[in-house]
């Protein structure tokens, strides 16, 4: 009786369910709950990831690291006996950091080191590195007002931190990245000589987090780096004491020819409609320094963990279910722009795409984007969820390699992890393996096979 009530207070609403979107509950339950028992026992997704990110390890797009991930992962999904496995070529940017970076804040005659890193797509500093008064400023309007007087041949200092009352850390995320990927180029118009910003992240601690950034058209490249929130808490207490104070550093980057690379797409046939996919994936690349865990080693192996519970389990799927690994997620974007053209001149026809990109935290939820009747028929399975601590089906986005395929109208979900600890580790050093539970891994690739399992069996 409670599901027929839910139906029709759908169909009230507007949103009209045909019959076969009611779930058998208790056949379903019982083979979600399998799904569990075979991540948690008998999962392969933790040892997976250990070779990837101690073995392989760093995996910037164009590095060698990238490519010998290429080669893991592609026999990983053999080895777990996909009935297809191969390549998709990609042609990605190849930056590359060189040298470590070294900075100082001069104040006086005191020198002060402090931990910087290069943003990934910066040029380097001239030889003998760059030095000059520092400005802080909080926003881009800030910065305007200075003028190009109080900007011209001075360091700006973008110091607006991660706002610390928003719950889901990627909303402060979203509200302070602009400084990291534009604030060069707004200092540049103002004739600034360099650029630093506060590294992203909640944590006070001395690890600077990298991330991508982009030159505006038209405006001067200028060296732009991060520093650690431990050395801008420093930075901004000094400059306060004393406007005069000065910074300096030197960075080695630079931008190499576009490299050959690739996806690594592993699949399961699908029984009735071998013509029509479900994609689940992660992004294989990673920042130069770190490790990649959960950014985003953690996604790559629940992809292919979920797609081998299913075979383990005997499943026979009705569409063909694949577990892509994506090429250069972090600065460029290349991978799943190249992943969706392919898929639409092929005219493959993807009923949905399924994106881990948010850490290897237990899951919370997925994020939908879709119809109201496509995200009203998901959340009908709430309560199939709702045993493994899973209770958001709905807010939330997809995912960034999976969003080019919003345009051929395939329904994108983002496995959605707790939130708090991601920016502790993202684009820093310390995004190491040891900082990943194996329970909750598996907890994330479990939810993702059981998704998986349902929209194959009941569409959308």
């Amino acid at each position: 009786m409670k599901k027929l009530i839910t139906a029709l207070s759908l169909s009230i609403t507007g949103i009209a369910l045909p019959v076969s979107a009611q779930t058998d509950f208790q056949t379903d339950s019982v083979f979600i709950r399998k799904i569990y028992d075979t991540a948690l026992a008998e999962g392969k997704a933790y040892e997976w990831l250990r070779h990837l990110t101690q073995q392989v390890g760093p995996r910037l797009s164009g590095s060698e690291g990238a490519a010998k991930a290429v080669v893991y992962t592609k026999s990983a999904m053999e080895g777990a006996h996909f009935d297809n496995v191969f390549l998709q070529n990609v042609l990605v940017p190849h930056w590359v950091r060189g040298a470590k970076e070294k900075a100082q804040l001069i104040n006086g005659k005191q020198k002060t080191e402090v931990p910087i890193a290069a943003l990934g797509g910066s040029v380097a500093t001239p030889k003998g590195g760059v030095k000059g008064k520092i400005i802080e400023v909080r926003s881009f309007q800030q910065l305007r007002d200075l003028g190009s007087d109080k900007v011209k041949g001075k360091i700006v200092f973008f110091n607006r931190p991660m706002d610390p009352t928003k719950i889901n850390t990627f909303e402060a995320y979203a509200g302070a990245v602009e400084q990291r990927a534009a604030g060069a180029s707004e200092a540049a118009k103002l004739g600034a000589i360099g650029s630093i910003t506060r590294s992203m992240t909640t944590r006070l601690d001395d690890f600077p987090h990298t991330g991508s950034m982009r030159y505006a058209s038209g405006a001067p490249m200028i060296p732009a780096a991060a520093i650690s929130t431990n050395g801008a808490e420093l930075l901004s207490k000094t400059i306060k004491e004393n406007p005069d104070t000065e910074f300096y550093f030197e960075q080695y980057c630079e931008t190499l020819p576009d490299a050959a690379s690739h996806n690594v797409i592993g699949e399961l046939k699908g029984q009735t409609n071998a013509d029509k996919f479900i994609a689940v994936g992660g992004h294989l690349d990673s920042w130069d320094f770190a490790q990649g865990a959960h950014d985003d080693g953690s996604g790559c192996v629940q992809s292919i963990e979920a797609v081998r519970i299913l075979k383990t389990l005997s499943y026979q799927p009705n569409n063909t279910l694949r577990a892509v690994m994506f090429m250069n997620e972090e600065n460029g974007m290349r991978g799943g722009v190249t992943y969706a053209d392919s898929a639409k001149s092929k005219r493959e026809t993807h009923i949905a795409a399924i994106e881990s990109d948010h850490g290897g935290f237990s899951p919370r939820g997925f994020g939908i984007v879709g119809t109201p009747a496509q995200k009203a028929k998901i959340q009908l399975w709430t309560r199939l969820f709702a045993a493994y601590g899973i209770h958001e089906l709905g807010p939330g986005g997809g995912g960034a390699d999976i969003g080019p395929l919003a345009q051929q109208g395939t329904v994108l979900l983002g496995l959605m992890p707790d939130t708090q600890r991601y920016f502790d580790y993202h684009h820093a050093a310390n995004d190491k393996f040891e900082t990943v539970s194996k329970r909750e891994l598996e907890l994330g690739a479990a939810a993702m096979a059981s998704m998986l399992y349902l929209i194959d069996k009941y569409g959308l």
